[in-house]
């Protein structure tokens, strides 16, 4: 009986090796430890994805917000408008500041954001042809400002998107609803001085979303507690 201690190890390990229920255990076992390796190993990949964007997203929202505060600065000039002038809130965008930001999660995060930009997209469009019916090239430096800064909008809005589906989220609007996709339907036409105004308040709070959007980012891109990963965007603060 020299040889039963050889045998007893295994089978205090938890793994029986006698018979052919023996082998399936043994072979669930080495499964099971197989794909929890697995999750573990692409836990950490995701995370790191996920933090690779929003670092990403941080600077291209701050060299958005750069060029939109310096667009703003020419706008006013050329539009002849007041840079303290008082405008109403832009119908169909949502303001960026909100109650109880602290407590939103990752993914409510993420899809305010997807709705302004969308939003940005389609009045930043309109606000172009605006200006080029007003002043064809008359101020050609302007309108090229504004189609760069549209650029950067249509980027980021992209951007989150991609966020989202790491999160294998679904994006809004990104198949079949034209409207969604393209932002809130063009608003009643208006006079040449009420476009400029609603211009300025396109602007101002784009300006404020990109500010905004850092934070958000940066608050996704925080360390779980618990693990050091990102934490997931349902689970964020």
């Amino acid at each position: 009986m020299s040889g039963a201690p050889g045998w007893n190890a295994p089978a205090q390990q938890g793994i029986v090796l006698a018979g052919p229920g023996g082998c399936y255990c043994a072979r669930s076992l080495v499964a099971v430890t197989a794909a929890r390796t697995m999750a573990a190993a692409e836990s950490p990949s995701a995370a790191l994805r996920r933090r690779d964007l929003c670092s990403r997203g941080i600077r291209l929202a701050g060299k958005m917000r750069a060029d939109v505060v310096d667009l703003l600065d020419a706008y006013v000039e050329q539009q002849g408008l007041d840079a303290s002038a008082s405008v109403a809130a832009v119908e169909g965008v949502p303001l960026a500041a909100v109650e109880r930001w602290d407590e939103q999660t990752g993914t409510q995060r993420l899809l305010e954001n997807l709705a302004a930009y969308r939003a940005f997209r389609a009045l930043l469009a309109q606000m172009l042809e605006e200006q080029r019916e007003q002043l064809g090239e008359a101020d050609a430096g302007l309108g090229r400002a504004l189609a760069a800064v549209l650029l950067q909008v249509s980027a980021f809005a992209y951007h989150l998107e991609e966020l989202l589906r790491l999160e294998s989220r679904g994006v809004p609007g990104e198949e079949g609803d034209e409207e969604e996709e393209d932002g809130p339907p063009p608003p009643p036409r208006l006079s040449l001085f009420e476009q400029k105004l609603r211009g300025l308040g396109v602007l101002r709070e784009l300006a404020q979303w990109a500010v905004r959007s850092v934070r958000d980012l940066r608050q996704l891109a925080k360390p779980s507690p618990a693990t050091g990963a990102a934490p997931g965007l349902a689970e964020s603060p």
